[in-house]
């Protein structure tokens, strides 16, 4: 980075404070102080040659589920900070980004407690959408998708559960990264579901996700291997990832497909059979809703009115989901995930649009029926991944589009750092 860490912290403070911007809606915590301390070290480093690795002196901004030490961790919600403790130590996450010399500047809003796909947040405001203001950001990482592209920061954290990562970077023309949920330790977040949460990063850049992944993964940080789109075996999603487009996508979509035709090793499309399984567990209540609602039950019968009404909807709406349908529900996912993995013995990687729709308006989701809908849409292509536990990316798709909206490619579970290295190959071919 050409400019020194503390000077690109002031450029964050400046877009934090301005009151024209977005920056009280975005960052709903800001360490100005610490921050400082730690760019300063952070170049300090620089100047010695001691620095610690490629996130030396990064500026960081972190979603508000993950725990500080000395603070009561909110998750967006205005009902845990009067009923629980300060955390006693940092979330892992957070401790291996400090003792890779990151610069956390802020805690960033989200979605109360990270169930819904759009960003809206009705207790501190929903910051607008860098495209268009008088759009929503996309959710859960609804803070984090607007810090990055609006500049507050470098690189943000946030976590994907349903497509809390791919969808803000999808709605706000930026990069993310939904890991294998193994890959990165969870300890000291706040959940939304114990089986299916992940943590990843949203950024600029692939390098720059791939850089962050590593660290918070705990491994040493190394380059991406090199890795052209001409040795990549694209699978082309058919069927449901591709029904409903709108105007925007449905346009846009093919323009990058178009693109990219000539540059693949091969290239098919691929009908995903194991779909019909995971629709009927889902008819029989899903995985994440009933493990959600396990999370909330005890504190929704003491604060229900403190929660956003569309969370707690959402949330009561699997109360009565039982054990038994729960139960098969695992056993049957792991069947379906062995299928779905077949996939990738004829594919390097799926290619598919990150969301259906491009982000929706505010005015659009404050009635009820369409932020329901627009929310099953805004979910509906991430989700299926996260089922499937496999590591998915939302590149932006940059043409005459009038909003954004990103390009997913997803990998076999447990190859990270493969689909890492095709991403940064497709994101140059796009650019070229």
């Amino acid at each position: 980075m050409t400019t020194s860490s503390r000077d690109r912290l002031e450029q964050a403070l400046v877009r934090i404070n301005d009151p024209a911007g977005e920056g009280s809606r975005t960052c709903l915590t800001v360490y100005t102080d610490a921050a400082r301390k730690a760019a300063d070290a952070a170049d300090a480093r620089a100047k010695s040659g001691s620095a610690l690795g490629p996130l030396d002196g990064t500026v960081f901004t972190i979603k508000d589920l993950f725990d500080v030490e000395g603070e009561v961790t909110r998750a967006g919600s205005i009902v845990l900070a009067p009923r629980n403790k300060p955390a006693t130590k940092d979330a892992v996450i957070v401790k291996r980004l400090r003792d890779a010399g990151a610069v956390i500047v802020a805690k960033t809003n989200m979605t109360e407690f990270a169930y819904s796909g759009l960003g809206a947040n009705p207790h501190y405001g929903t910051p607008g959408n860098p495209a268009d203001r008088s759009r929503v950001p996309g959710g859960s990482s609804s803070g984090a998708g607007v810090a990055v592209a609006d500049g507050i920061g470098d690189i943000a954290i946030g976590t994907d559960t349903g497509g809390s990562v791919r969808i803000p970077a999808g709605f706000c023309g930026v990069v993310g990264f939904k890991p294998t949920v193994k890959r990165v330790s969870r300890e000291g977040a706040f959940p939304l579901s114990f089986t299916l949460d992940s943590i990843g990063p949203l950024a600029k850049s692939v390098a720059e996700c791939a850089a962050t992944d590593a660290v918070i993964a705990d491994e040493k940080p190394a380059p991406l291997e090199a890795r052209e789109i001409g040795s990549i075996r694209a699978g082309f999603a058919q069927g449901l990832p591709i029904e409903g487009l709108d105007d925007i996508v449905g346009k846009t979509y093919p323009q990058a497909l178009a693109k990219l035709s000539s540059k693949w090793k091969s290239g098919r499309d691929v009908t995903l059979s194991a779909l019909s399984k995971m629709h009927a567990i889902n008819e029989r209540g899903g995985i994440a809703p009933p493990e959600a609602f396990a999370i909330h039950r005890d504190l929704l019968k003491e604060a229900a009115e403190g929660y956003d009404p569309n969370v707690r909807a959402r949330l009561l709406r699997s109360k009565d989901i039982s054990a038994a349908d729960y139960i098969l529900n695992m056993r049957d996912r792991a069947i379906a995930i062995a299928e779905m993995d077949k996939v990738f013995d004829e594919v390097d990687v799926l290619v598919m649009p990150t969301t259906q729709i491009v982000a929706p308006t505010l005015q659009e989701i404050s009635v009820e029926e369409t932020y329901l809908k627009r929310n099953v849409q805004a979910l509906r292509n991430t989700s299926i991944w996260n089922f499937f536990d496999v590591c998915g990316v939302s590149l932006p798709m940059k043409f005459d589009n009038a909003l954004p909206c990103g390009l997913m490619l997803i990998g076999r579970h447990g190859n990270d750092r493969a689909l890492l290295a095709m991403a940064a190959a497709v994101e140059k071919a796009l650019a070229a």
